[in-house]
């Protein structure tokens, strides 16, 4: 569902505002070139896929910095960009000196954003989140796609399709990281 304006945009300051009303807290909204999306709940295939990335890279992380940044549903924005407010699925911060937001958005990118792909999801939607992280700092962005059992990999400059069979390999983002395709999909 999408709330907008064709005459105005909604700013981030707005989006903020929309969100603490009661109506929409417990609800999950992204605010993407300034319109209002409200994002679909997500299936159990969708929890399973989200849950075995995180299993597999905590351990990973945690051994290189204990102080890990890695988690779904981060709400995120480039400082500066009023009419963004992105959620990926997952997002892995390698910087801990900032100070850790324990409320509303943090105000950067993360170095690795994953998206995993619903049924109501459009790759093409998808490669343009991809492309939108990408372009304002994100080092990697990972398109899960379960029914294809692939990974897109994208970097800046570069992208990657994985199967099933093939690993995957953190590179700079998750120096020394290596899983197959498949350990993700149920």
């Amino acid at each position: 569902m999408v709330f907008h304006s064709v005459e105005r945009l909604i700013t981030f300051e707005s989006f903020e505002d929309f969100l603490e009303q009661p109506e929409n807290r417990d609800r999950r909204y992204e605010l993407i070139h300034g319109e209002i999306v409200e994002k679909t709940m997500p299936t159990e295939q969708h929890g399973i896929v989200v849950t075995r990335f995180l299993v597999r890279l905590y351990p990973h992380l945690e051994r290189i910095n204990p102080d890990v940044r890695l988690g779904p549903e981060i709400r995120v924005r480039t400082p500066g960009d009023i009419h963004n407010a992105r959620q990926p699925d997952i997002s892995y911060f390698a910087d801990t000196t900032r100070p850790l937001s324990d409320r509303g958005v943090v105000e950067r990118m993360p170095d690795l954003a994953i998206e995993v792909k619903s049924p109501t999801d459009t790759y093409q939607e998808l490669r343009e989140r991809a492309d939108y992280y990408l372009a304002n700092g994100t080092r990697m962005v990972i398109i899960a796609d379960p029914a294809e059992r692939r990974f897109t990999v994208l970097t800046p400059g570069a992208v990657r399709i994985l199967n099933e069979d093939d690993v995957f390999e953190g590179g700079d983002v998750l120096p020394g990281f290596q899983m197959r395709v498949s350990e993700v999909f149920p």
